[in-house]
């Protein structure tokens, strides 16, 4: 049989692509989702020491800075959804707190850290900038309403059994505080046993919503796969970056570390550190291509 090739125009393309979201999404004062500039949250998993979360902040924000992309620091002050109760939670809220402020302060970048109940809102909020719903919690009016309320930015990741058009209603939630900076993260859906799949159509189905960042790191992650604890396969990673660059996306949510075999969490599924370069080229240059067409 012959092979038929068919070559798309941007006329083409725009007839046949969903509707996009149209409204930018200000993260902070300074960084927009949905405009002409890339932005990038990263960081290690949990807030672990002073040390590892301003080594990872430094080297990402000058990476970030030679590329032009938006940098946003992120850690988890409170891991509350880890498989094993034995495995390491935090080193406290107020410790962790003061680390974010920290690295925000000293580092001149915003930051983000996930909340998990409405009464930690309240202390949280006068610290970061950006309040992240977790994947888990996506659903809780309650604590989306509070997340909104605080008049900072409000990321929603989607959640494992979530399918994408219903996140529409995480959105409006949200939404109905008045607060109309609202984004979603895309970071795989339940599949099997310890196993989770992208599928990149959530991708433009979600960005008819709200602006859309892709996780890449909890994409490649095996939820409770290790005995325990969670395993990962890192090596998928560059792939399904690839492919929701080309898809169409507003950011890129990362997670790295220093030596991610001692990591406290989710080591298996982050970027190290000395890695995060040539990645994050990799990433802002597939972006490029795919704004193009998406």
């Amino acid at each position: 049989m012959g092979i038929i090739y068919i070559i798309f125009t941007q006329n083409i393309i725009e007839k046949i692509s969903m509707e996009k979201f149209k409204q930018q999404v200000k993260l902070t004062e300074q960084i927009v989702l949905g405009g002409d500039k890339l932005v990038l949250i990263a960081g290690p998993c949990a807030v672990e020491s002073y040390d590892i979360c301003m080594e990872a902040a430094e080297t990402v924000k000058s990476l970030c800075e030679s590329l032009n992309i938006s940098y946003i620091f992120k850690a988890s002050f409170d891991k509350a959804n880890r498989t094993s109760v034995d495995s390491f939670r935090s080193i406290g809220m107020d410790k962790s707190l003061k680390i974010l402020e920290a690295v925000k302060t000293q580092l001149e970048i915003p930051v983000l850290t996930d909340i998990h109940e409405p009464q930690q809102v309240e202390a949280v909020a006068q610290v970061v900038d950006v309040l992240q719903i977790p994947a888990f919690l996506c659903r809780q009016t309650d604590l989306l309403l509070a997340a909104a309320k605080s008049g900072k930015s409000v990321n929603v990741k989607r959640g494992q059994f979530m399918a994408p058009e219903d996140m529409q209603y995480s959105v409006k939630k949200a939404q109905s505080t008045g607060n109309s900076n609202v984004c979603l993260t895309e970071r795989g859906v339940s599949f099997g046993y310890h196993n989770l799949v992208v599928d990149i159509r959530a991708l433009p189905i979600m960005r008819q919503y709200a602006p859309v960042i892709f996780d890449v790191t909890h994409s490649v992650q095996l939820p409770g796969g290790s005995g325990g604890t969670s395993g990962g396969k890192r090596e998928f990673a560059p792939y399904l970056t690839r492919a929701a660059a080309a898809a169409g996306v507003d950011g890129f949510f990362i997670e790295t570390h220093p030596d991610p075999s001692k990591a406290l969490s989710d080591g298996p599924n982050m970027i190290p550190l000395d890695e995060m370069k040539a990645f994050v080229k990799m990433m802002h240059e597939t972006w490029r291509l795919g704004k193009e067409y998406a």
